[in-house]
């Protein structure tokens, strides 16, 4: 920020150093992407342990398979994203995000990239998690029927940010 503070999920980010900020993101954020941002050597069971390793948490492929399970995938842990659909990679980045029990998911088109019912049932499956761990969600969609399924409304017209 140029001027004031910057603050999210009760932490004032403004006076943080990189090291702390890293902390915060690793254990107050999640992540998921219009395009999935698997790492491709690593099955779905390793890409989704990968944050709580980074973090230095304990027990993370029993965190990480539960997390799988959560999302439908136990029995695809050991496969690759090469061997997903894209639904199911889609899943696999969800259990990723939300493994770690984030505040906040920032979710970009999650289901841009996928057909309508695989889009419904990632987004059933998001929106599972994010109610069930009490995770605040800020979803960002051209889908007016699945911001409707949202909280609270906001967008963006012309570089303006409109509340409804």
């Amino acid at each position: 920020a140029d001027q004031g503070k910057v603050e999210l999920a009760g932490q004032n980010l403004s006076g943080l150093s990189e090291k702390d900020m890293s902390i915060f993101r690793a254990t107050s954020l999640g992540i998921v992407f219009q395009q999935f941002h698997l790492v491709p050597h690593l099955t779905a069971l390793e890409n989704v342990a990968l944050p709580l390793e980074m973090s230095g948490r304990s027990a993370c492929r029993e965190l990480a398979k539960a997390a799988m399970n959560d999302v439908g995938l136990g029995h695809r842990l050991n496969h690759f994203p090469s061997e997903l659909s894209g639904g199911e990679c889609q899943r696999v980045a969800i259990a990723r995000a939300m493994v770690t029990s984030p505040k906040i998911l920032l979710a970009d088109e999650p289901s841009g990239n996928l057909d309508h019912d695989t889009g419904k049932h990632v987004m059933d499956t998001l929106f599972d998690r994010v109610h069930s761990a009490g995770t605040t969600m800020i979803l960002v969609t051209h889908n007016q029927g699945l911001a409707k399924s949202c909280d609270t409304h906001s967008r963006m017209e012309k570089g303006q940010l409109f509340h409804s």
